[in-house]
């Protein structure tokens, strides 16, 4: 039995283009596949995760004595560094979601070898 890719479930779960004959047919083998099935709804979940996230799920950034160690060591210059943006951009989101499926992509495809 051949399986769905997990770069095409990981697509499936993003949603971001219109329904073609291959996301039909993969649809369908998803439905009759367990396997796929599961990882499919844990990417969905990732990505709905990743696409409702606000500043406040993210873990707090460390004091400003971090970042100034952070870039001394770095660039070995002893101006601090300008704090990470408070901010998540959508950009930023795509980029943190891309990550995120990408690396549950992988793991699947590890554990289902």
């Amino acid at each position: 039995m051949v399986h769905v890719e997990p770069a095409h479930l990981v697509e499936l779960a993003l949603r971001n283009t219109p329904p073609t004959d291959d996301d039909t047919e993969a649809l369908r083998h998803v439905e009759r596949c367990d396997r796929c099935r599961d990882a499919l709804r844990m990417m969905t979940r990732v990505v709905t995760a990743a696409r409702t996230a606000e500043l406040v799920d993210l873990p707090t950034a460390p004091p400003e004595r971090v970042w100034h160690r952070i870039a001394q060591g770095v660039s070995r210059e002893s101006a601090p560094p300008r704090p990470p943006p408070r901010t998540l951009g959508r950009s930023t989101k795509r980029k943190l979601l891309a990550v995120v499926a990408g690396t549950v992509a992988r793991r699947t495809l590890k554990r289902n070898v």
